[in-house]
């Protein structure tokens, strides 16, 4: 069983930073690729930044910049620094991980983490 578990959101006010973790856990062989999307009230979940396990990031338009996606592999985990935040940035962040267990690769969630930022 893989699980994928989120920490580091909450209340920020405009301008200011939050760091979010994402900690893999399980029966793990490996990891391709790890990303950060987020949902926004009334929205559909968007792609905020993604990083291969080999290879350049990728990041969505609107936080270019002022986000950094980067991860520990020897921890399993990414890590999304979040600066200059906007009330804009305001959503549930979901970790996404590419990992290859019990034979074949699979696609997993987090449950997802608020960040609110107040303007």
């Amino acid at each position: 069983q893989v699980q994928l578990v989120e920490s580091g959101g909450g209340l920020v006010q405009a301008g200011g930073s939050r760091r979010l973790s994402c900690a893999a856990s399980g029966s793990i062989g490996s990891i391709d690729a790890m990303a950060w999307y987020r949902q926004a009230p009334g929205k559909q979940r968007e792609l905020v930044a993604a990083l291969p396990s080999a290879g350049s990031t990728n990041y969505a338009d609107s936080v270019k910049g002022r986000f950094t996606i980067s991860r520990d592999n020897a921890k399993n985990t990414v890590y999304l620094q979040m600066n200059s935040l906007k009330s804009e940035d305001t959503g549930v962040y979901y970790c996404n991980a590419r990992i290859f267990s019990s034979g074949w690769f699979r696609t997993y969630w987090g449950q997802g983490t608020q960040v609110t930022v107040s303007s």
